[in-house]
């Protein structure tokens, strides 16, 4: 029991001591960490106050200033003597004292020490840097602005070049470039003045100033030849040349007010006007764009113009087609309405038929109304011949279709009267099959006729007679009439065959037993065969007798009815 016990107590010493050693590590880890932030913070300080702000500073006392950088430098050497007086010491102070909690192991004071640490340090960062900036724009003032005075100097020299090359385009407004050359000239002359002067707070103002007038001077080089040209030439031009197309057109009945020509003349020369007051001064903001969007107009005015000859003449073209085909048109539906009675009178029209053709009058005369409407307004050029023509060409496809629908309705007439042609025709050929098939009959004179052939001839004669009572009818009934015809015309040939085959068995049969008559002295029962084939034969069951005679012969010649097929068709 004790030894248990001495091992308990012995597991809680050592658990204890590494619970200690753990936060003793961990602890230490903690501190260093921290003196690493506040070291480096000490370093941050340092770098600060080796800003090289003092030897910037002392470039200005070997100057000869004036006023205003007598006040900067002044204001400079105060800010600097807060910053090396009063705002790094309190840095150095700030250190201390986080230096300080850490050292009691206050870890919660020691951050918040050196959260506000970090933000001081930023601060006094922030403005050396600045204070570092303000001085150097100063003192590196001449050697930078003289260097970017130089490449001035070189654009300037190659824009006058250019001028002098190209001058004579220029025209009347050659002396304001000229002026505006000096003008940049004597900011050339400013800048040796100013930096005579040590007046450095003015030269960056006045080396923004140069380069402006020089991009504007670039611009005006690159843009006012084309200007002075589109304006004093080209546009002049061509609103002549468009002022004499349009009242030539006009003059000759071409309606073109929907273009406002006139107006818009009036308008691009005072847009022109505008451009030439500005281009004096050298104003020539948007001038090329809106000159060349005049140019462009005036040239769809041409297209405009060719669109409006060419549709004249398709629209004049058009008008004399139309004009025909809705007179022509207009007749036709006109004589087949006189017609109508009688049309009715031969044949049973459908309502349907009827309404059809009220309808296609409809559309024809509507047609014909706004054919009326739109010769009327091309009469008094209410619309542009680019418009009208659209009209014309739906009026084209409005009656395309309406032509479309008479033609099928002409073609339904005509139709019914092919219909009644053909059902005569086909009645002749009905009874002309019935005929030969009766002369047939009489010409091989058969002892006995099926009485199943007199029903099926019966039926043919009566359909004939259906045919003739439909084409006396009238209004005769087309649908009727062809299905009248098909009947008889199937009967009549199914009559026909009927014939030719009932004749063609007969004969085989007849053929069959004359043939068998050899065999009769040589075996009786072939004879007897023979007899019950005659009887049949005579009874008219002409067939049945064949298959009799033929199966008799058949065992004593094999192959009988092949040669007697052959026979009958010699």
């Amino acid at each position: 029991m004790d030894e248990i016990i001495l091992i308990m107590v012995t597991v809680f010493f050592i658990g204890a001591l590494a619970i200690i050693l753990i936060l003793y590590f961990l602890q230490n880890k903690k501190n260093k960490e921290l003196k690493k932030v506040i070291e480096n913070l000490e370093i941050e300080k340092n770098m600060i106050d080796s800003v090289p702000i003092s030897p910037e500073l002392s470039k200005l006392e070997k100057l000869n200033k004036n006023e205003k950088l007598t006040l900067l430098y002044k204001d400079w050497s105060e800010r600097l003597d807060s910053i090396k007086n009063i705002q790094i010491p309190k840095i150095t102070d700030m250190l201390l004292e986080a230096d300080h909690s850490l050292a009691k192991m206050d870890y919660r004071t020691t951050m918040y020490r050196i959260a506000k640490l970090e933000m001081e340090i930023y601060k006094v960062r922030t403005n050396s840097e600045f204070l570092l900036n303000e001085i150097k724009e100063i003192t590196d003032s001449e050697d930078r602005n003289r260097t970017l005075m130089t490449a001035l100097k070189s654009r300037y020299r190659e824009l006058y070049q250019k001028f002098n090359e190209i001058q004579n385009e220029f025209a009347d407004f050659k002396v304001p470039v000229m002026h505006q050359f000096e003008n940049i000239s004597k900011r050339f002359e400013n800048f040796e003045v100013i930096m005579d002067k040590h007046e450095y707070t003015e030269v960056k103002a006045l080396v923004k100033a140069i380069e402006e007038m020089l991009k504007h001077i670039a611009v005006v080089i690159d843009e006012l030849p084309s200007i002075i040209l589109l304006a004093n030439n080209v546009l002049p031009n061509k609103i002549k040349e468009i002022e004499e197309i349009y009242s030539y057109m006009v003059k000759h009945g071409y309606p073109l007010d929907y273009l406002n020509v006139e107006y818009n003349i009036e308008e691009a020369n005072k847009k022109i006007s505008d451009v030439l007051e500005r281009a004096e001064v050298l104003n020539l903001e948007d001038s090329l764009l809106e000159l060349k969007v005049l140019n462009e107009y005036f040239d769809s005015l041409y297209t405009e113009f060719e669109k409006e000859k060419n549709a004249r003449d398709e629209y004049e073209e058009g008008f004399k087609n139309f004009s025909k085909k809705i007179g022509k048109t207009v007749k036709l539906v006109y004589d087949i309405f006189n017609q109508l009675d009688k049309i009715k009178e031969l044949y049973d029209l459908k309502e349907e038929d009827t309404a059809i053709l009220f309808q296609i009058k409809d559309d024809i005369d509507s047609l014909d109304k706004d054919f009326k409407v739109l010769k009327d307004h091309t009469g008094n050029m209410a619309f542009a011949y680019t418009k009208i023509v659209k009209e014309m060409e739906s009026l084209n496809q409005r009656l395309a279709t309406a032509e479309e629908n008479l033609d099928n309705y002409l073609d339904t007439i005509g139709s019914m009267k092919d219909d009644e042609s053909r059902a005569k025709q086909q009645l002749e050929e009905v009874r002309q099959i019935l005929k030969d098939s009766r002369f047939k009959l009489r010409t091989y004179n058969l002892p006995v006729i099926p009485r199943s052939y007199f029903v099926e001839l019966k039926e043919a004669n009566e359909a004939l007679k259906e045919i003739v009572n439909e084409l006396s009818k009238k209004p005769i009934n087309i649908d009727v009439l062809n299905t009248r015809v098909d009947t008889g015309r199937d009967l009549a040939l199914k009559l026909c065959s009927k014939t030719q085959n009932m004749l063609k068995i007969a004969k085989l049969a007849e053929t069959a037993i004359v043939y068998g008559n050899r065999y009769r002295s040589k075996s009786d029962s072939l004879n007897d065969s023979l007899l019950q084939a005659e009887e049949l034969f005579y009874n008219g069951d002409y067939s049945k007798s064949l298959n009799v005679t033929i199966n008799a012969i058949n065992k004593v010649e094999p192959g009988i009815y092949n040669k007697l097929t052959k026979l009958y068709e010699e």
